[in-house]
């Protein structure tokens, strides 16, 4: 399935626009049940895909286009498989700023693009994930600044921090949970911030829905709670 957005006005720049800067994701969803190849295609059918370039294979589905409508199709897909109450699981892979995909010189010596970061919509469906982010980022920019990968990634595990998601940091990943909508919006947000100040930045997101530790988790944290009441 192949979707256009609309043609973008003619510019002398087309790292001006999301598609010419290399802006877009590549989705797995995987759900736990026997019928769920028709379950994923439904819900990739049902989906919103204004202004965005979609492409769907054999192993992912490919969306392209501005940081606003990405993050809008990732929590539309994460809320309706959710809603199957089915676990199922999302990979999703980020990119921005290397359009060429091999060689990611931008035209006319181009540098980082500046987004406004989405706002969150939350959905009322919890989720856990495990989330990287990669600032690649290997000589000294313009102004004079020195690359330095952990400073930005600091910086996006404390936005994730204030929307209230972080629950630490494990092997080669940080734990988020909550809203999938801010899980979300907390992996977008720190892979745009990065973006402020680095040409090429992706992220990786790993999303759990409906898990069954989950309902076990619940259970444990409801026994707890009874303790302490009856205390």
């Amino acid at each position: 399935m192949t979707t256009s957005p609309a043609a973008p006005t003619p510019t002398a720049d087309p790292t001006a626009t999301p598609l010419g800067f290399g802006v877009g994701a590549r989705v797995t969803a995987a759900v736990m049940s026997e019928d769920y190849a028709r379950i994923i295609t439904d819900a990739l059918s049902r989906l919103d895909t204004t202004g965005l370039l979609t492409e769907t294979g054999d192993v992912s589905t490919y969306f392209g286009g501005h940081e606003v409508h990405l993050q809008r199709v990732l929590v539309d897909l994460a809320e309706a498989l959710s809603r199957t109450e089915h676990h199922a699981t999302l990979s999703v892979l980020l990119s921005r700023g290397c359009p060429g995909e091999v060689v990611c010189e931008l035209p006319g010596g181009a540098g980082p693009r500046a987004t406004e970061v989405p706002p969150v919509r939350r959905t009322g469906r919890f989720a856990s994930a495990e989330w990287s982010l990669y600032p690649l980022a290997d000589q000294v920019s313009a102004d004079g600044t020195a690359p330095d990968h952990m400073r930005d990634i600091y910086a996006a595990i404390d936005h994730a921090k204030e929307l209230g998601t972080y629950r630490g940091s494990e092997h080669f990943a940080t734990r988020l949970e909550g809203d999938v909508g801010a899980v979300i919006a907390s992996a977008v947000a720190g892979w745009l911030l990065v973006g402020r100040s680095v040409q090429h930045v992706t992220s990786h997101l790993t999303i759990s829905l409906n898990s069954p530790s989950h309902e076990v988790r619940e259970l444990a944290e409801k026994s707890e709670t009874a303790g302490e009441d009856a205390r």
